[in-house]
This record gives C-alpha cells, sequence and structure tokens, in this order.
C-alpha cells in the first residue's frame, strides 16, 4: 500500500506502518535553508536547532553555524527570516543532543588547528565550553551524541574528518564512547566498526543502535547491561543503503528511523523494514512539534516535517 499527499510519498512495506504514519500523513517543506545535521527540538522554544551544511574557507577549512528555527506550531512553510545563529563558526559542529539541564551538547569535528571535542553550548548566548576532549589518543572528529537517562554521554568518533582533509591522521579507531561526567571518565563502548555514525537508545535504554555507514552499512544493536556500561549481544539488525544509514531516532514504540538514500526508513524493532518516507536527499532529522509526532528533516538545502500519528521516545 502506498499513501501520499504528494510527492515525496509515505510508502507502506507492512501493517505496522498505518498505526505509525496515520491516516493522512502529511510531508511539507518547513522553511528554504542549509540545514545538514544535528537537529533538536526544544519544546519550551518551539525551536529547532541544527548545524549548518560545512562550506569551505580560502585554506579549505569546512566553516559550520548552529542556528535556531522558531517554529509556530504546525503551521508549514516559513519565512527564512526565523532562523538565527546561535554559534558561528562552531568547529566543524555535526550531531548534537540537549542534556538534562536544557543545554546542547555538540559534536565538534575540529580541524588541524582545533581539537575534537564534545562540547556544552547555552542555546541563549552561545558560549561553549569542553565537556569531552580526548588527548591521548585525540578523538578523530565525533559524529553523533545522544544523553541517557543517567547522564552519561555516549557519542560516535569516525575518522571523517581525515580522510576529508581537515583533521590530522587517526590516533585511535572508529569507535563509540561511553563519557560518565560524574566520574570524569571516557572509555570505549564498542569497536569494530567502519564508519560509526548515528546512534539511538531504544525507548527502556536496554538496547543501542549504531548506524555503520562505511562498509557494509550496517544497522547494529547492542544490548545494554544493567550497569550502563556493558555493551554485549552485537547483532546486524538491517542492512542500509549505500552512504546510509546515518542518523537514527526511536519513537515511543520501539520502532526505528534510519537515513536512506531515497529518505527514512522505519524498521520494527527486530529489524524488519515496515515503511519509508521518500525525500531524496535527507540527512538527518528529530521528533518534535507540539505533539512530539513531527519529523524534522533536515535536507542540506531545507527543513522538512512530516507530520505522522508516531510520537518520538
Amino acid at each position: 500500500m502506498t499513501t501520499q499527499t504528494a510527492r515525496p510519498r509515505f510508502v507502506a512495506h507492512g501493517r505496522a506502518f498505518r498505526a505509525i504514519a496515520g491516516e493522512s500523513p502529511r510531508l511539507a517543506r518547513v522553511v528554504e535553508t542549509g540545514a545538514h545535521e544535528g537537529p533538536v527540538y526544544v519544546a519550551g522554544d518551539d525551536a529547532l536547532y541544527f548545524t549548518t551544511v560545512p562550506r569551505r574557507d580560502e585554506r579549505g577549512v569546512p566553516q559550520v553555524a548552529i542556528r535556531r528555527l522558531d517554529l509556530d506550531g504546525l503551521r508549514f512553510p516559513l519565512d527564512p527570516g526565523r532562523i538565527s545563529t546561535v554559534r558561528e563558526p562552531a568547529n566543524v559542529a555535526n550531531g548534537m543532543t540537549l542534556d538534562h539541564a536544557g543545554y546542547l551538547v555538540v559534536c565538534e569535528q575540529g580541524t588541524f588547528d582545533t581539537p575534537a571535542r564534545i562540547s556544552r553550548v547555552d542555546r541563549a548566548t552561545g558560549a561553549a565550553e569542553t565537556v569531552v576532549e580526548g588527548r591521548d589518543p585525540r578523538l578523530n572528529s565525533p559524529n553523533d551524541v545522544v544523553v541517557r537517562r543517567d547522564g552519561t554521554i555516549w557519542f560516535t568518533d569516525p575518522s571523517y574528518g581525515h580522510l576529508q582533509g581537515f583533521r590530522p591522521r587517526p590516533e585511535a579507531g572508529d569507535l563509540v564512547y561511553r563519557y560518565d561526567p560524574a566520574a570524569d571518565e571516557l572509555s570505549v563502548a564498542a569497536d569494530g566498526f567502519d564508519k560509526p555514525n548515528g546512534l539511538a537508545f531504544a525507548p527502556d535504554e536496554r538496547t543501542l543502535y549504531v548506524a555503520d555507514n562505511g562498509e557494509p552499512h550496517h544497522l547494529l544493536a547492542f544490548d545494554v547491561g544493567e550497569d550502563g556500561r556493558r555493551l554485549t549481544g552485537r547483532r546486524v539488525l538491517a542492512v542500509g543503503t549505500p552512504d546510509h544509514p546515518d542518523g537514527l531516532k526511536v519513537d515511543s514504540e520501539g520502532n526505528l528511523y534510519a537515513s536512506a538514500r531515497h529518505g527514512i526508513q522505519v524498521f520494527a524493532p527486530d529489524g524488519s523494514l515496515v515503511g519509508e518516507i521518500r525525500l531524496p536527499g535527507a540527512v538527518n532529522f528529530t521528533f518534535g512539534g507540539p505533539g512530539r509526532n513531527v519529523l524534522f528533516i533536515t535536507a542540506d538545502d531545507a527543513v522538512w516535517a512530516a507530520v505522522l500519528n508516531a510520537k518520538g521516545a
């Protein structure tokens, strides 16, 4: 069954997708802008934060800003004048999330002159402070980050920065890290990846999903130990499309969303593909909106909104 309001479209691969998409799903362009990565919705602001498309300066160093889009409920499209700059430059910022205090937690990929790090950014002032900065070995180029309910920070650290010519040669592998702020302890949570990218916890946080969009583009799942530290039971949940999966999110029912070549793929917790949101060029996304049922999608030249029945976890 295919349900569409206009192209791009919603495509069902299983009965479960009807409950996810709802009877009248809607896909709308929110605003035209250079939105690339790290979308974060803040309910108290009704605002979307994101990182911009990297633009190389005269030295070949990518320049990235963190921007804010003031939303207006479910009214789309919006005027680009509702966009403001939070921090610029932002040290080649990529993935972002919120911590429990409402600060943006940012993956800064770094350059040859500035270290890669995880930072904490004040949404109001743009002021940033270091949370994690690996020194021995140094971090490669952090890509995506999540904060667990216990306050620990988990992030992926692929070597894209070196491969793309703006970071030194890696000193460590392409890894997933866990940082415990209470103990000021950084540890390797998982290894054996080609290019770990997006990551997300299941709603009960007993499963960690990691997108490896190197070769062979696997969507992986790990069991999280009772201590919240050990990862076991590594398994391939699904195989992505070329150059994907990238961004990952889960809804309140535990369904997993992953960016793909043609848009967003939706998987059941067992890894079966139940549906797609066709939007070529989709890079990353997050749940938001007044009812937590809007999937805000960054696509390099615009922000889109898929209004669903499903709600973010």
